[in-house]
């Protein structure tokens, strides 16, 4: 099957795209000639419908966006267009810096990097812990790799409760406050539905332990972030390390901003610079598996949120 890709906007920018475009057994080609687009611009979703009515032959749209947050009506208004997200492209590094955000929380690097003397010891170890994941796609699987050398006891919180290689048990939804009193470390991991938006509020927390840390690398509107504040301003909790918070950017002067149990990193678990060369293999496989007639990864479920 041929199949001839647009690279937008601005292909000459991202020839890695352009050379993984070919890589896979596709041409590139300009919009108008294109049958699939490949949208290289996350911080310009609203332009990913204009381009595709400007262009009617364009089938299949690969995202750059691990969550379809920003293009849930760019989606839903072209329903006859194939769309894939990059859901899994960019579970490694986000996994690598849960586990850093972990390790940072629990050993009292929230206080150390502030200190203007020295301090006395503080912190636990994440060797042997109770952990406690919530989501079950790409990034939860990398995540139990990693965290396998300390020998934590992991239990995974997902929609389809089904064995995972890594934890101890997998639960659903429904168990979530069972576990929450024995976790030690709470890692955020899901995308964010209707379902699961404010899925740790006051009630999640008070029923964590008061040395717990709460690990975010999913989405900031997982946590309600006025009972987050709350519990951290009190004490209710050990700490919370995010990557993504809510509102976003978290505006100057936030309480969380000079909270001493707090730690926070711009939503950076994957840079652009670590982005793009595995969006880059993604490109590679969907074009691939387009020119074969196989079916793509990571198609979008709109019924399911992801």
């Amino acid at each position: 099957m041929s199949v001839r890709v647009a690279v937008e906007p601005d292909c000459w920018r991202r020839p890695v795209l352009a050379e993984a475009v070919e890589r896979g057994g596709g041409t590139v080609s300009t919009p108008d000639g294109a049958s699939a687009l490949v949208w290289a611009e996350p911080t310009q979703a609203q332009l990913i419908g204009e381009m595709v009515d400007a262009n009617p032959g364009i089938e299949w749209v690969q995202l750059p966006y691990a969550g379809i947050e920003p293009v849930v009506g760019v989606v839903t208004a072209r329903p006859a267009i194939e769309w894939y997200c990059g859901k899994g492209v960019y579970a490694e590094p986000v996994a690598e810096h849960a586990l850093m955000l972990a390790l940072a929380g629990m050993r009292g690097m929230a206080t150390y990097a502030r200190a203007h003397r020295w301090e006395k010891p503080q912190g636990r170890n994440l060797l042997g812990a109770s952990v406690t994941v919530l989501g079950g796609g790409g990034i939860t699987d990398s995540l139990l790799r990693l965290l396998a050398p300390f020998g934590c006891e992991v239990t995974v919180v997902r929609n389809r409760p089904v064995s995972m290689a890594g934890a101890a048990r997998v639960v659903g939804p429904d168990e979530l406050s069972q576990v929450l009193p024995s976790t030690d470390v709470l890692f955020l991991a899901l995308a964010l539905t209707p379902d699961t938006a404010g899925i740790i509020g006051s009630a999640e927390l008070a029923a964590l332990p008061d040395h717990a840390w709460i690990v975010n690398v999913a989405r900031g509107g997982h946590i309600v972030t006025d009972d987050l504040v709350a519990a951290l301003q009190s004490s209710q909790i050990g700490g919370a390390a995010l990557d993504v918070t809510d509102p976003e950017p978290l505006p100057d002067g936030h309480p969380l901003w000079s909270l001493p149990n707090c730690l926070i990193t711009p939503h950076i678990g994957n840079t652009p610079e670590m982005g793009l060369v595995l969006l880059a293999e993604r490109v590679t496989a969907n074009v691939a598996l387009r020119v074969a007639g196989e079916p793509l990864i990571g198609p979008v479920y709109l019924d399911l949120g992801y």
